[in-house]
């Protein structure tokens, strides 16, 4: 049985989505899976991460990375599903072209979203371009500030864009916390260095959250 796929889009760039895929990445090989994570961002962030880790962890990351061009996603994906439990693609923003091959590799598209007016706006050509490959779209509250009236007003706007069952909220959210970006540069994640913290726990029900809704 092929893998899960998870594409994690959004075409503004700042939103997050990098530390995302590293975090879940990690979150997803200690529940047991076997991990694969793809890098088609021109950036290579990922890829650097990866690398850092690499060298932390004395060349036993704990999981498959390759990073490719866009036009060659669709057949490493599913080379990779095959293989293992979970792949998860880290997609390019402001290129239209690799970000839906990317998001046509996918079962299910997890797109993370700020509580900010400009985030709000950004993420629809997101959703429209899940709702063109009739992929399922997964809403993911990222880099959530302590409460504000400001912020609970934009959740909800962003409540508002749901419609299932092809576009879903969840119901984890990632607050906006120094964890996530401190424990990246040494190349581990928050469930790693962070263990007993509350990042720690968003992250590992959101991995396992999303696991739930891309069966």
């Amino acid at each position: 049985m092929a893998g899960k796929v998870f594409t994690v889009a959004q075409q503004k760039g700042g939103a997050g989505k990098t530390t995302l895929v590293a975090h879940l990445a990690i979150a997803w090989m200690q529940l047991g899976y076997k991990v694969a994570t793809v890098d088609i961002d021109p950036q290579g962030s990922l890829t650097r991460w990866f690398e850092v880790r690499s060298e932390a962890t004395g060349g036993e990351p704990g999981f498959t990375h390759v990073q490719i061009t866009g036009w060659r996603t669709q057949a490493e994906v599913e080379k990779l599903a095959r293989d293992h439990d979970v792949v998860v693609i880290d997609s390019p923003p402001h290129a239209q072209t690799e970000a839906r091959i990317a998001v046509r590799a996918a079962s299910l598209v997890i797109a993370p979203v700020q509580p900010s007016p400009m985030d709000l706006w950004a993420v629809q050509p997101t959703l429209d371009l899940a709702r063109q490959e009739k992929r399922r779209l997964f809403l993911v509250l990222n880099r959530v500030p302590p409460r504000a009236r400001l912020a609970d007003e934009l959740i909800a706007k962003v409540r508002d864009l749901v419609n299932p069952p092809d576009i879903e909220l969840a119901e984890a959210q990632i607050g906006n916390r120094t964890a996530y970006a401190g424990t990246l540069l040494t190349g581990l994640s928050v469930t790693e260095a962070a263990k007993r913290t509350q990042a720690a726990a968003e992250m590992q029900t959101l991995a396992t959250e999303i696991l739930r809704h891309g069966a």
